[in-house]
């Protein structure tokens, strides 16, 4: 079967279209016909063996899939790797039957990053009625889907960041209160100026760096920082007790893989976020479908933050 297969760690150009065996099901997975791989910011991560858990060779990138199972059933499900392909393998409890009302892209959009966005607000951020939420890169994937469910469970402001008026504008459409630059430099200043002069109380940061450090210095007291992700590869400053307790915030790390395998934290919200994309209620942000063999292209231009919403790759094309 035609799949991408990386063979040397490194960047989108180690990403080759190949020829490769087929996935053999074990006893307690399903066989899926891939009608969409969706590209996630992990995977650029995972091409490199930089992310947190590590890549062995020969690898096929991709951790979820959307198709039709062995059984019939259109389902879209997490499979670590092996995603870009024409055929994967997924454990049973991590496939997720779609509703006909939700396309292939939409179901895509939720399996990782609407579980992500899920899972910042409720478990990590623990989000209470009237609170002020920053999401960063809230053009994105997550990010898009993020500033929706803020709004949904009750945030009192949620302010955005993104790199361009034309992604900021996107933001406000989606229901942010305000949008401002991401830029790093003046970033915290930003940040309070668009809560009103006050700090505010959650941050879901996913850059790093400076940016990290800008978004802790913006938090109120009892403020939360939830960090799930490293996309600048630049870490942030070094952390001391005395600098939290000193100012009674926290710093909480998140990772999806942690969630799965609790039901209350994987299932029942991957149906909550089906049945609000179903309904109209949740509207994922569709970045584009592609070619199998234009996964370079997609991932340089991921790196490049010259995209929005959620990439899918047809293995059809």
């Amino acid at each position: 079967m035609r799949a991408i297969q990386i063979t040397e760690f490194g960047g989108p150009e180690v990403l080759q279209l190949a020829e490769v065996p087929e996935p053999v099901a074990q006893p307690g997975q399903l066989l899926i016909e891939v009608d969409g791989a969706g590209v996630n910011y992990a995977d650029t991560h995972a091409v490199e063996d930089s992310y947190l858990s590590s890549s062995s060779l020969p690898m096929i990138p991709g951790g979820e899939v959307v198709g039709r199972a062995s059984d019939g059933r259109r389902v879209v499900a997490l499979t670590a790797t092996g995603g870009y392909a024409e055929r994967a393998c997924a454990w049973a409890p991590m496939a997720t039957e779609v509703p006909d009302e939700v396309s292939d892209a939409a179901a895509l959009a939720l399996v990782i990053q609407g579980l992500t966005a899920w899972n910042l607000l409720r478990t990590s951020a623990r989000l209470a009625p009237g609170e002020s939420v920053v999401v960063h890169a809230a053009a994105g994937g997550t990010g898009s889907l993020a500033v929706q469910l803020a709004r949904r469970f009750g945030a009192g402001r949620v302010i955005a960041t993104a790199s361009t008026k034309e992604k900021r504008e996107l933001a406000l459409s989606l229901g942010a209160d305000e949008a401002v630059d991401a830029d790093p430099e003046g970033l915290k200043d930003r940040l309070v100026e668009a809560n009103g002069g006050k700090k505010v109380d959650i941050v879901l940061e996913m850059t790093g760096g400076p940016v990290f450090d800008a978004s802790l210095a913006a938090l109120a007291p009892f403020g939360r920082l939830v960090t799930y992700g490293l996309a600048s590869r630049a870490e942030p400053k070094p952390l001391t007790a005395g600098a939290l307790m000193g100012h009674s915030r926290a710093v909480v790390g998140f990772w999806l893989m942690h969630a799965l395998g609790r039901p209350e934290l994987h299932a029942q919200p991957m149906a909550e976020l089906l049945n609000l994309v179903a309904s109209g209620d949740l509207v994922p942000q569709l970045g584009g479908t592609y070619p199998l063999a234009d996964a370079r292209v997609v991932h340089e231009a991921l790196r490049s933050r010259a995209t929005t919403g959620k990439l899918v790759l047809d293995p059809r094309r």
